[in-house]
């Protein structure tokens, strides 16, 4: 444990690779490169070296690399100067510093109510769908 009471940091170091999915009770530092799933109930930094090609959900985000994918943070996503992020963004909060590059559909709201809303999208989107084919008929 660290010094604060939580659990081990872990590590994805400069110049790693790693493909496929993630899934740790603690904090995760990513400074290499990975592609997949990534989920933790802490927070994830992805250093200034790091590229991830990923689904990430986690409790909070600090992003000073490159992201290419969709985001489902609980609470706060901090994009750092040197950050780039392609990809929606679904968090409490959302702090952008200058220089930083975010390219995506931005949601910030609690993450089961974003999940909700999702789902109640989709159905109206297909309701529609329905009212449409039922002209056509």
């Amino acid at each position: 444990m660290d010094k604060n009471g939580k659990g081990l940091l872990n590590i994805i170091g400069t110049g790693s690779v790693f493909e496929g999915t993630i899934n740790v009770p603690h904090s995760i530092r990513i400074d290499g490169a990975f592609k997949g799933r990534l989920q933790t109930a802490e927070s994830i930094t992805v250093g200034e070296t790091g590229v991830l090609e990923a689904e990430i959900r986690a409790q909070n985000a600090f992003i000073f690399g490159k992201v290419i994918g969709n985001l489902y943070i609980d609470e706060r996503v901090e994009l750092h100067s040197s950050a780039v992020v392609i990809g929606d963004l679904h968090a409490k909060e959302l702090v952008v510093r200058e220089g930083a590059i975010y390219h995506g559909h931005c949601s910030m709201q609690k993450g089961q109510q974003v999940a909700v809303e999702a789902a109640n999208e989709k159905k109206e989107k297909e309701r529609e769908k329905d009212r449409e084919r039922e002209k056509d008929i």
